[in-house]
């Protein structure tokens, strides 16, 4: 695999989901009199969950012509805010599809970086606790290994995509005793002096719990061990976007993650987009290996971008990547995303809810991380 397909292009499989154009060609024939609210309500609970999941990641595509033409005639909010209700929808589905399966006791949600499976992973707590379930989260991130003993990578640094820089067996143990009602006290990861530590807190899954874990190795089954299929739930999150130039041709589809994680780390992690995009290639390789092999394996995959998304993060990406000097080895590719932001017209932020996925990157949550 060159190193240019691993840094712009994922292997990811993905159809086109109309379901976002089809409601926006309704919407005004659809008024009648109606709020912009209530009609958009009204047609995305129409849609159907083969609209919006399936085996592939359905994304939307529409052209940036097309997008910035609507911005530019006063339609950005109609498009927010109907792809935020079918992003709710969707979650809602998935989260009935999980309650008909009353085997299930644990939900796994994987997916590579900055697919927002924190917040997915909240939104779907939401869902199935209108079912009656009450719900536990864990991240994997928890089960981290002490950093000298992580696996590292053709280059000599730590491969935290590695499925062993995980602690499997007590993962595994953890998880066979949450299922059968035991108590366990977790662990924590401590990032800064990457020790496993313990937490100090204590989890015990009763009857009609569901736990939901998430992290980017939950499909792979080398994880789950000899858990028993039937009480498990797979999810596969994405938050890839198919950005179409007027004359047909495409950016790459890892583009709109790179930008949510460069954004992301700059405001909370302190993380200069030069060290971001330095880091890029290296997570792209591991996604590859350790994460997208194991699309198949899902019960669900569901895309997490909106079509216009860089619409907003352009507005925190440029000033972070003008700060890359010339000089900087990541100079070139901070110049091609400075070229790939600038194609898009900007949306208020604003317009955001405080529970969108998006704010997981931009700032700004009604949830706490």
């Amino acid at each position: 695999m060159s190193n240019e397909v691993s840094l712009n292009r994922s292997s990811e499989k993905i159809e086109v989901n109309g379901a976002f154009l089809k409601v926006s060609q309704q919407l005004h024939s659809a008024l009648e009199g109606k709020t912009l609210d209530e009609t958009i309500d009204y047609l995305v609970r129409r849609v159907k969950g083969k609209y919006l999941f399936s085996k592939r990641i359905k994304t939307v595509c529409l052209s940036i012509g097309m997008m910035n033409s609507a911005i530019d005639r006063g339609e950005a909010e109609e498009m927010v805010k109907i792809s935020e209700a079918l992003q709710v929808r969707g979650i809602e589905l998935i989260g009935d599809a999980i309650a008909a399966r009353p085997k299930v006791k644990t939900v796994l949600i994987a997916g590579p970086s900055s697919s927002g499976k924190t917040t997915f992973s909240k939104k779907l707590s939401m869902a199935l606790e209108a079912h009656g379930h009450s719900v536990q989260c864990l991240s994997f991130d928890d089960y981290y290994v002490d950093r000298e003993l992580t696996p590292r990578d053709e280059t000599g640094e730590y491969d935290y995509e590695s499925l062993y820089a995980i602690n499997i067996n007590l993962f595994q143990q953890h998880l066979r005793q949450l299922m059968d009602g035991e108590e366990v006290v977790l662990p924590r990861y401590d990032f800064p002096t990457g020790k496993s530590v313990s937490s100090g807190r204590r989890m015990r899954l009763k009857t009609g719990d569901i736990l939901i874990m998430e992290g980017i190795h939950g499909l792979n089954p080398l994880l789950t061990g000899d858990i028993p299929p039937e009480s498990l739930f797979r999810i596969y999150i994405s938050g890839l976007t198919v950005a179409k130039n007027d004359d047909g041709s495409y950016y790459p589809t890892t583009d709109n993650r790179l930008i949510r994680r460069m954004v992301r780390d700059a405001q909370f992690r302190n993380t200069s987009a030069s060290s971001t995009l330095a880091r890029w290639l290296s997570v792209r390789r591991g996604e590859e290996k350790w994460v997208i092999p194991f699309q198949q394996n899902a019960d669900v995959n569901f895309s997490t971008a909106f079509q216009y998304e860089l619409a907003l993060l352009k507005q925190k990406a440029l000033p972070l990547l003008e700060e890359v000097p010339d000089d900087d080895p990541n100079y070139e590719e901070a110049q091609r995303l400075k070229w790939v932001c600038q194609h898009f017209h900007d949306i208020p932020v604003s317009l955001l809810p405080p529970h969108s996925l998006l704010r997981e990157f931009l700032g700004g949550s009604a949830f706490e991380y």
